[in-house]
């Protein structure tokens, strides 16, 4: 079964019994809080906690979904069988229930029972089932197991287990959680570890893959750890799509599928090398490109903070191990259209942002290729002359600054010659640069006298005011990529792939300048940095930030995290004026702007 078809199969499946299919959100959550969209239920979590109405704004409590999602913590296992960044999950969703409409857990079991074998042909007597336990702060799950062994599950495959394997959520520290029931399914015992103890949640084999997992919202996860009911029940669901395109495709690993094999073949023709010859790298380099389409696709651009630090550490990972195919420039675009062709048709904005995605994957083959050379040549000799086996922080610090080296990639290619890294070392490295770089802007924007200091400190609440017009007129993609201030003049660097038309400019100045006429008073508040995100501070630099921030809002147009200083209305900016934009990058513009 191709992965299109599964897919449409899934959705057309719920589709007939009354759900409302809903396209997936971005890869970037609306919860500032959280990097990466990692789960299918982010984008309806306001829903489960009842704050927002499906009815009102769905028109049913069930739902269908395809969702984007993407896996940090794992990037130096991709290349094994089971390790992706990337992947995509499929759910079904029932919000609420009342006398007429919603399901629980007895619906939710048997739809998936009905999906698994009626309409894939998956054995049921293969099926194991788990459930929780129980402990001292959730009940046992006996509901769930009484509806199992009523839809013909042998007691002897329901296995139970506690709070580690099955309790979904929260996703962050607090929201919706509550206990789950996974479907795993034994492919036999050739793929088993031989141990006695060998069953689902084995660590050590592949015999049991996990298939869909049923998870039944009714509790809150509190700030002090507590767990209360919710005032309504929610069913969430989860496939792992490329796991189940694997199984039903009869083959140990999804880079065997439709979903990688297009890019595989891209990658053997370009450097007429064999997949099986060199199967981890083909696997890292085919994970790599499709993660990073789909973050460039959604608005994420290669920086050294956050999102943009997992795009460019995946970027550079690909150029690394594509020189080691033979591979030394002009493979990153082929590789990308491979899988723009692939998605298009399911996730439109790969297509509609193709131009976009090829710049941006151009500018940084060509940046971090020249580099790349010249960086290895230096590690090598750190290699050599070192006999302690240890790169220090020092060394390891010249290397990212200098030849753009991320941390973690210096730490790989240490472990395969058999070093340690000085982490720690590092970031005091990294940290005392940032002192020195600070200790200069400051002499810069107050070290000319009272007056200049003053409109320096204007044009720094301009910046805010500016921020925010652009993100209203061009849309909440635009972020800060930059800023310089000096008491003459604004610089601005931000998110946005294309020249602005003198429209756009001039709806941006008289934004700014009605927002100046009206007088609006700047506040300071100081708290935490998760209070911060959590009022809708905005906030791209989290590594920059202390635990106790200060929050700049003027009035209830801008609000953001800065260390300031700023002026205390806005009355007394004077006129603002946009004298000149430019290209700063690729998908990177940059405005500079006056007070007159």
């Amino acid at each position: 079964m191709t992965s299109r078809d599964l897919r449409k199969k899934f959705l057309d499946f719920f589709k007939k019994r009354g759900h409302k299919v809903i396209p997936s959100s971005s890869l970037i959550p609306d919860d500032q809080t959280v990097l990466l969209t990692t789960a299918g239920m982010q984008q309806f979590s306001l829903y489960l906690i009842g704050e927002k109405n499906p009815l009102k704004d769905f028109g049913t409590r069930h739902l269908v979904s395809y969702q984007k999602c993407f896996r940090t913590g794992d990037i130096e296992e991709v290349g094994d069988d089971t390790h992706n960044t990337f992947f995509e999950m499929l759910g079904n969703w029932s919000i609420g229930k009342d006398s007429k409409t919603g399901y629980f857990k007895e619906g939710a079991i048997k739809y998936a029972i009905e999906f698994f074998v009626n309409e894939l042909g998956l054995e049921k007597d293969r099926f194991w089932i788990t459930v929780f336990k129980g402990d001292e702060d959730i009940p046992k799950d006996e509901e769930s197991i009484k509806i199992w062994k009523e839809n013909g599950i042998l007691e002897k495959r329901i296995i139970e287990y506690g709070k580690e394997d099955n309790l979904w959520g929260p996703v962050g520290n607090t929201g919706p959680c509550g206990p789950n029931s996974e479907i795993h399914y034994d492919r036999g015992e050739e793929f088993s570890c031989g141990s006695s103890k060998c069953g689902p949640n084995c660590s050590k084999c592949q015999r049991y893959i996990e298939l869909w997992n049923l998870v039944f919202i009714e509790y809150f996860k509190d700030e002090k750890g507590n767990y209360n009911l919710l005032s309504q029940k929610n069913v969430d669901t989860g496939i792992g799509f490329e796991r189940l395109v694997t199984l039903l495709n009869k083959e140990t690993s999804a880079y065997e599928t439709d979903l990688f094999l297009p890019i595989i073949q891209e990658i053997e023709k370009l450097s007429k090398k064999k997949y099986k010859e060199n199967e981890r790298i083909f696997r890292i380099i085919s994970d790599h490109i499709r993660g990073s389409v789909f973050l460039i696709a959604d608005g994420i651009l290669p920086s050294n903070v956050e999102r943009g630090y997992i795009l460019r550490r995946l970027l550079r990972r690909i150029i690394r191990y594509a020189k080691l195919l033979g591979m030394e420039s002009d493979f990153l675009i082929p590789l990308a259209k491979k899988v723009i062709d692939n998605y298009k048709d399911i996730y439109p904005e790969v297509s509609l942002k193709e131009n976009d995605i090829l710049v941006v994957i151009q500018k940084e083959e060509e940046k971090f290729g020249k580099a790349l050379e010249k960086g290895l040549k230096q590690l090598e000799k750190l290699f050599e002359l070192n006999d302690h086996k240890i790169i220090y922080g020092e060394e390891l610090f010249d290397l990212y600054q200098s030849y753009g080296f991320p941390l973690e990639l210096t730490k790989e290619l240490a472990k395969e010659k058999g070093f340690e890294i000085d982490e720690k070392g590092f970031y005091e490295f990294q940290k005392s640069h940032q002192e020195v770089s600070r200790a200069g802007v400051e002499k810069k924007f107050g070290g000319v006298g009272k007056e200049a200091n003053y409109e320096a400190t204007k044009l720094h609440t301009a910046t805010h005011l500016l921020h925010q017009a652009l993100r209203e007129v061009l849309g909440d993609d635009v972020k800060q990529m930059g800023s310089d201030i000096t008491y003459k003049r604004l610089r601005f660097d931000f998110s946005y792939s294309q020249k602005l038309t003198e429209d756009e400019i001039k709806k941006v100045e008289d934004l700014i300048n009605k927002k100046i006429k009206q007088d609006l008073l700047i506040e300071k508040k100081e708290m935490s940095y998760n209070e911060a995100v959590k009022s809708g501070a905005l906030a791209f630099f989290k590594e920059k930030y202390p635990e106790k921030v200060t929050v700049y809002s003027i009035n209830n147009f801008s609000k953001e995290i800065c260390a300031g200083p700023h002026i205390n209305k806005t009355s007394e900016l004077g006129l603002f004026k946009i004298i000149k934009q430019k290209s700063s990058g690729a998908g990177v513009r940059r405005i500079k702007a006056v007070l007159k």
